[in-house]
């Protein structure tokens, strides 16, 4: 038989494996599904929490931190007929432990399995093309897909990424050839482009230089014009300013001797230069009246001073 002691001791081990047992403390960003008589019963938040030892039971426990989910690769086929190898990852939260707990057997095999299905009807409606420029189309299409059924299982479907979009190498190949003949294209466009713009550089360089030459020219010509009729003004205004001034030498006493002695005196340099320069010389019918002719001069000089 137990004694007192031995019997206080068992009590003592009993009420220690009760307390360890009914005492549950859950980490922040968990959360613990508790099943009583096999039943769920509550949903234990992080911090201390009291159960009833072989009564209820942790049937469940959840992380509510964001999860990355690798999708396997799979192949897809494209509206063009081209398949295309397609590596994806998708984010996902727990929010109901207990539709977690209960609404699926398996909630992350259901999602990549619904995650696969979808991506290959998103890229079944698309060629090969649009797949490349719209992967943020696809990624909200296989969220807005999966998160309408994952909410049936207590799970948020935060974003789906593509990781990598891998066309067979012979379509490889030909993208890559047509990107080539794009940027040579480009190329010869640019260096025809450049060329026509030096054309027109040039073609307006040498207008621009045609109409300063020709304002040049003008202004020289107008310049010129100005220059030589300032000159006639000129001469035309010392040659009256020298005919008053003959014109008054006249007036004055021995005027009309002097004006008589240098007619003479030019008349008789005209004949000598004309034989010094021509062998034909021109002479009046009466070379000897001389005087004759000086007198008709000074006769007209006379009526000018009258007038």
């Amino acid at each position: 038989m137990f004694n007192n002691s031995t019997l206080a001791i068992i009590i003592f081990l009993l009420g220690v494996v009760l307390v360890f047992k009914s005492v549950n403390v859950v980490p922040q960003q968990h959360a613990w599904v508790v099943e009583r008589w096999g039943k769920y019963h509550a949903t234990l938040a992080p911090g201390l929490n009291i159960v009833f030892p072989f009564i209820d039971r942790i049937a469940y426990k959840h992380v509510l931190k964001e999860i990355p989910l690798d999708v396997p690769s799979q192949v897809c086929i494209t509206k063009d007929n081209t398949q295309l190898q397609v590596d994806g990852i998708l984010y996902f939260q727990i929010t109901d432990a207990m539709r977690a707990s209960y609404g699926s057997s398996n909630y992350i095999a259901a999602i990549t399995q619904l995650a696969q299905t979808t991506l290959r009807s998103v890229i079944g409606r698309m060629e090969l093309d649009k797949t490349f420029e719209e992967r943020d189309h696809i990624n909200m299409s296989v969220v807005s897909a999966i998160d309408e059924s994952a909410e049936n299982w207590g799970v948020k479907v935060l974003r789906y990424e593509i990781k990598d979009l891998t066309p067979p190498r012979e379509i490889l190949h030909a993208m890559q050839a047509q990107i080539t003949a794009e940027r040579e294209k480009r190329a010869l466009i640019a260096a025809s482009e450049g060329r026509m713009q030096e054309q027109i550089n040039i073609a307006n360089g040498a207008r621009e230089a045609a109409i300063a030459k020709s304002e040049g020219e003008k202004r020289a010509v107008i310049n010129n014009a100005e220059g030589e009729a300032t000159a006639i003004v000129a001469i035309a205004t010392a040659t009256a300013n020298a005919l008053r001034l003959v014109a008054g030498a006249i007036n004055e006493p021995g005027g009309s001797d002097a004006v008589n002695l240098k007619v003479a005196e030019q008349y008789v340099a005209a004949f000598s230069n004309l034989a010094k320069t021509n062998n034909s010389i021109i002479v009046p019918a009466n070379l000897s009246d001389i005087s004759s002719l000086i007198a008709g001069a000074m006769q007209v000089v006379k009526s000018q001073q009258k007038s």
